[in-house]
């Protein structure tokens, strides 16, 4: 499996990026559909309403995922680098998940409650000792909602939801490729806390204010407030989404009388551009360009800490996709993604939980090659190839360990990956 990136992409990249996907900006506001079988019923049957897994006004669905990951390299740790949720070179689970429902009539109430290692990854502190307080989190989304009957479309949340920047989602299965991106990865939260609203301006145009304590927390560690402005333009053949926030997220500063400083924004510019001309043929491009800057700390004596400079990091990249319907159940996706990560230029005191980047300057690539089948009772299986490189040696082999200090000696790393998942609800 030790073959040139470049020639293996510009092979794979010819039969499988002439197609494309279709797929929703990460918001639940407009969550995108799960993927949904052929539809074999009798014509005379066709009016027949869909099952509803519901107890009361409230309704259920969820999903089981688990996968398995070969890398030839056996990478230190197992882990395969830079990969989000399906990160382990084994067997494992990547999420179970389980959603509680009521739309707002004019108030409701969202629960999403996952588990696996995707829960690991949201919440880095813990599964016990959560991040944002003590005990255990298992809380991917849970947020209350009003909508206003005589309010024009207009509707508030309140509560932990997962971000609207972004074109892939948490989710695999309502994501074009099994693994996630590097824009996902490296770019962009996971979710906020806080108050998110929408109004419908036009007939095709619809826009938002956030105002949420920061990234991938809920009791922000600097007591600034993050504002977010969002905006979704819907088009027959095209969508394009836009997203912007800005706020304070550089935390732990020393010494310890800079704890917790506002001093020092992050701003993320997401936006991506999808193309639907046909029902079988489909594409998007996702631009992310983020910069965190953070302010410069006298020495202190006492602390024995030099003085440090300002310094601004600077991350961007794009992502192209696309995905095709080549059978009744079977599909074919390419996607190739490129992200410049000017890596630390000094000491980037950035918080824990909401890092940026990849921690080192580097040019990353990735191509992913991926080929899905539904079948007709809520199962899906995918099947991919993915090949990341570097301008570095950022990337292990498994008898790197033995180096000390230990230190990546490759600059390319190639993974083969087959995802199933089962998921249930109203929508199979």
């Amino acid at each position: 499996m030790d073959l040139k990136p470049h020639s293996v992409v510009l092979g794979m990249a010819g039969a499988l990026m002439s197609f494309a996907i279709v797929a929703g900006a990460q918001t639940t506001s407009t969550p995108p559909p799960p993927p949904t079988a052929p539809d074999s019923t009798p014509a005379a049957a066709a009016a027949a309403p869909a099952p509803v897994w519901s107890a009361g006004t409230i309704d259920f669905s969820g999903y089981v995922d688990g996968y398995f990951t070969y890398n030839h390299d056996r990478p230190a740790g197992n882990t395969n680098y830079n990969y989000n949720f399906n990160d382990q070179d084994q067997f494992n689970l990547e999420a179970a998940k389980v959603t509680l429902n009521h739309d707002p009539d004019p108030v409701g109430a969202h629960v999403d409650l996952i588990f696996g290692r995707t829960n690991a990854l949201l919440h880095p502190n813990g599964n016990g000792g959560s991040s944002d307080g003590a005990g255990v989190n298992y809380i991917e989304q849970a947020y209350l909602s009003v909508k206003p009957p005589k309010a024009k479309g207009f509707e508030l949340d309140f509560g932990q939801f997962v971000t609207s920047a972004g074109q892939e989602v948490i989710e695999t299965m309502n994501n074009w490729s099994y693994s996630h991106g590097l824009l996902f990865t490296d770019a962009i939260p996971y979710y906020h806390f806080g108050i998110r609203t929408s109004m419908p301006l036009t007939k095709t145009w619809t826009a938002g204010v956030q105002v949420v304590n920061g990234w991938n927390n809920v009791t922000d560690n600097n007591g600034g407030v993050t504002i977010g402005l969002t905006s979704s333009l819907v088009k027959p053949k095209y969508t394009w989404n836009t997203n912007y926030y800005v706020g304070p997220e550089n935390s732990g500063i020393t010494p310890p009388s800079y704890a917790g400083t506002q001093k020092g924004y992050r701003n993320l510019i997401d936006t991506t551009l999808l193309l639907t001309p046909t029902a079988k043929f489909n594409m998007y491009v996702n631009y992310d360009y983020v910069q965190n800057h953070t302010p410069a700390v006298p020495a202190c004596g006492p602390c024995e800490s030099a003085a440090v400079k300002a310094t601004s990091r600077h991350v961007q990249g794009v992502a192209v996709s696309a995905r095709g319907q080549i059978s009744a159940n079977g599909a074919l996706v390419g996607r190739y993604e490129y992200l410049a990560d000017e890596g630390p230029t000094g000491i980037i005191y950035g918080n824990a939980y909401a890092p940026i980047g990849t921690g080192t300057k580097q040019k990353l690539d990735e191509f992913t090659g991926t080929y899905e089948y539904k079948w007709p009772a809520g199962l899906l299986l995918r099947a991919e190839y993915r090949i990341d490189w570097s301008d570095h040696k950022v990337f292990s082999y498994g008898n790197d360990l033995s180096i000390s200090p230990y230190t990546p000696t490759k600059t390319s790393q190639q993974t083969l990956t087959v995802g199933m998942i089962a998921f249930f609800g109203p929508k199979r």
